[in-house]
């Protein structure tokens, strides 16, 4: 069985005033899907078997709500805040005990074959998705060499290509991140990206984590009006 957490719980601060209200997990796709709703939606359809883990802080009666008669578990952060993904992650850290782990962010929105050939096809080694054709300084980004990734930041000057929004994880590293977590957390690191636990895990550990390239294929992480608009268009595309 594959288990899923999924990340929901920041104030989606780059979209605010809209976010300030309403969580930008819930911003309708049609009349019938929200973002949310889209990702968990998708999982269940092709992992009908999946543990579904939502992790939720800004709003959560809402997004609560909203996965009503969806089958999720939810974890909170209540310290959404002051922290960032990585103490999410820690909050729902006994589910990385599973033989299968992904780890995806609840902003993000897939086509049908992404979600059919990564997010729910079972792994025996760690790797993350990332866009070679997305290039765009500032973004969390990825230094790839023969297919391992060497860093991932936000800061980088040069690089291969954008993370794109999902760790897929096997047992054992799914228990080495959850090592990594705790260390941080307890080193008060709490404000980190749950992404830089893996580059600590590459640049300290001699951990081997690996890209793979989803160039070419529809995929949107909603953190502007601009994205959510790309967002529609990938579902339109998919009914």
């Amino acid at each position: 069985m594959n288990t899923y957490i999924i990340l929901a719980a920041g104030k989606g601060r780059n979209l605010q005033p809209l976010t300030l209200k309403y969580p930008k997990t819930s911003f309708r796709l049609n009349e019938e899907t929200t973002v949310l709703q889209r990702m968990v939606r998708s999982i269940r359809h092709y992992d009908r078997n999946a543990e579904i883990i939502v992790v939720v802080g800004h709003l959560a009666d809402a997004v609560k709500n909203e996965l009503s008669e969806d089958n999720c578990k939810f974890v909170v952060n209540p310290f959404y805040e002051v922290t960032n993904s990585i103490s999410s992650v820690w909050f729902a850290r006994e589910y990385l005990e599973r033989e299968n782990v992904v780890i995806v962010h609840g902003d993000a929105v897939f086509s049908d074959d992404i979600v059919m050939n990564h997010l729910v096809k079972s792994t025996d080694y760690p790797y993350v998705l990332v866009d070679s054709s997305c290039v765009k300084p500032g973004s969390y980004n990825a230094v790839i060499k023969d297919r391992k990734v060497l860093v991932m930041s936000n800061k980088l000057e040069k690089f291969d290509a954008k993370y794109c929004c999902m760790t897929k994880l096997d047992a054992v590293s799914a228990r080495l991140l959850k090592e990594e977590i705790d260390n941080m957390i307890h080193n008060n690191m709490y404000d980190q990206f749950v992404e830089d636990s893996l580059v600590q895990l590459i640049m300290f550990h001699d951990f081997q984590l690996f890209a793979e390239d989803i160039a070419g294929k529809s995929w949107a992480e909603v953190d502007t009006v601009d994205d959510l608009l790309l967002a529609r268009q990938i579902l339109a595309e998919h009914i």
